[in-house]
């Protein structure tokens, strides 16, 4: 049982007994995937972009409801930029998710093992 700050350790600083002591080198994260991160990017970057580029709505027809092409198309963007950003959002927690459970799952590294950021002699720079 954790600590109710949620620390791992009691008051006095030690780890409570069955529990892994957490150092600066525990992952906490698992190894990432690049495809989640590269297909958030691209879902913000149209919700930015085409908004942003006038020549593709720069008209007055096809009118809808007597409002020019040019506002009509400005507004339909904020639905399709709150679904494309719902749409990011959902694919990096989700890579998140994955990667904390992995780490879960590894545990904490062995004793002595240098860390991802670690130098060529195991010191961090």
């Amino acid at each position: 049982m954790s600590h109710a700050d949620g620390s791992g350790y009691n008051p006095n600083g030690e780890s409570f007994p069955g529990e892994s002591r957490l150092t600066r080198d525990t992952a906490i994260r698992g190894p990432a995937r690049p495809a989640p991160y590269i297909g958030a990017g691209i879902l913000l970057a149209a919700a930015i972009l085409f908004p942003l580029m006038p020549q593709l709505y720069a008209f007055d027809a096809p009118r809808l409801g007597g409002m020019p092409f040019f506002y009509w198309y400005q507004l339909l963007w904020v639905p399709i930029s709150a679904i494309l950003t719902g749409s990011a959002y959902w694919l990096v927690t989700k890579e998140d998710r994955r990667r904390r459970a992995e780490a879960r799952a590894g545990g904490p590294p062995p004793e002595g093992a240098a860390s991802a950021g670690a130098g060529v002699e195991g010191e961090r720079p």
